[in-house]
């Protein structure tokens, strides 16, 4: 085996991936002290169903589009969670519902990527790319990002949460990547001392390597140090919390807040591509949303004080089709609904261009339109929470849209 496939494998083992196309990533140099504002993002791959995530409805045509999975009015049985009188959120998100009443929950509905694509795997690499259409870029937009903030050399200046390092935060910079669940912060074999100091001397005669190396150390040490395990199992009784999320999302809250070097954090989960029997109030996206709802609402509050410095955006490939099929589910469909959290959004709003659900406004005869680019929302968010200059945004978000920016994310 060679030794730059050994060490990658070496470092995936760990949970820690250092890719090495185009060389070792190379870290930032300055040592400015980072900004206290932090962003999480969650993706949720396999195209969530937005118009049932936040239902029209007061669009009469949406019950008339989906006879059997539309929620009904509020109040009704199965009916959704008033909003503003015209849309209403799934009732499996009740846990967010404090959220929106304290203003610090917005969505942005049919907005998503300009490019036509119904491919699951094209279009989440655009929305990592942030280059709809070009499939030729590189690295992707939160490692871009990076690249604008102040800061120190740590590689968990941004982590990922996932088994691979994921196509958003690839890139120049260098970053961390961590298992999902408990197994991401335990201790491994590099941890004992006669183990990780012979690898120190394998690769002390490459520096590039040797570099590439200790980073991953560094990064794991870093993690275990944060995690604080031990504590979380005494509260938890050795006993984990019945669905996945909302035990990951505990698990971040206590990394961010005791390692004050992680400033971007990403995680994807997977489950809501809801071909057949999706459900309405209850069923198969029910139960997907159930445990999202109840892990945000969960980083929001294990956040504490730190939630008002942090923004968490949740988003999807696409959308899904307005139409029911045959099978009591929906398929591949165009605009969709991304989700803004933070202690500073002017929430209790459902933005963007909405032009409802008449046969005449939809794209292609069968989904929402895309009228507001997915590129416009995580530029703000960089813009005016990440404090991302205007060339660094130029930068992050090549080809972004020039149309003015009226969303008003964030209060002043």
């Amino acid at each position: 085996m060679k030794r730059r496939d050994f060490l990658r494998s070496l470092t995936g083992g760990c949970g820690l991936l250092l890719p090495m196309g185009r060389g070792i990533w190379a870290a930032t140099t300055d040592n400015i002290s980072p900004n206290q504002k932090k962003l999480v993002v969650i993706m949720l791959r396999g195209a969530v169903d937005g118009l049932n995530v936040v239902a029209p409805f007061g669009d009469s045509n949406y019950a008339r589009l989906r006879p059997t999975i539309a929620l009904g009015h509020p109040g009704q049985e199965g009916g959704a969670l008033n909003l503003d009188g015209y849309f209403g959120l799934h009732p499996a998100l009740s846990d967010l519902q404090g959220l929106w009443n304290e203003k610090k929950l917005a969505f942005v509905h049919a907005c998503g990527s300009p490019d036509p694509t119904r491919s699951h795997f094209d279009a989440q690499d655009y929305l990592e790319s942030a280059t709809p259409g070009i499939k030729a870029t590189s690295d992707g937009w939160m490692n871009r990002v990076l690249s604008g903030l102040p800061g120190d050399s740590s590689p968990t200046h941004a982590i990922s949460i996932s088994a691979v390092m994921p196509r958003i935060l690839s890139g120049n910079i260098a970053t961390t990547n961590i298992a999902s669940g408990a197994a991401g912060t335990k201790s491994n074999v590099l941890d004992k001392p006669k183990v990780g100091n012979a690898f120190e001397q394998l690769y002390q005669s490459n520096p590039k390597y040797a570099k590439a190396y200790q980073d991953a150390r560094d990064a794991h040490q870093e993690m275990m140090g944060a995690s604080m395990e031990s504590e979380q199992q005494i509260a938890n009784g050795g006993a984990p919390l019945p669905n996945g999320f909302p035990d990951d999302t505990s698990r971040i809250a206590n990394l961010m807040r005791n390692d004050p070097k992680i400033q971007l954090v990403f995680m994807a989960l997977g489950g809501w591509d809801t071909h057949a029997n999706q459900g309405g109030a209850k069923g198969q996206l029910a139960n997907r949303l159930a445990p999202l709802g109840q892990g945000l609402a969960n980083l929001a509050r294990r956040l504490d004080k730190m939630f008002d410095d942090t923004t968490i955006v949740v988003m999807s490939e696409f959308g899904r089709t307005a139409k029911q099929n045959g099978n009591g589910g929906t398929d591949h469909g165009h605009g969709n609904v991304m989700w803004i959290l933070g202690g500073k959004v002017a929430g209790g709003k459902v933005l963007g261009d909405w032009r409802g659900l008449s046969n005449n406004q939809l794209y292609e005869g069968r989904d929402v339109p895309v009228t507001t680019d997915f590129r416009t929302v995580l530029a703000q968010v960089c813009e005016r929470h990440l404090q991302l200059s205007d060339i660094h945004l130029n930068t992050a978000f090549p080809g972004l849209p020039t149309v003015k920016n009226t969303l008003n994310l964030f209060s002043v």
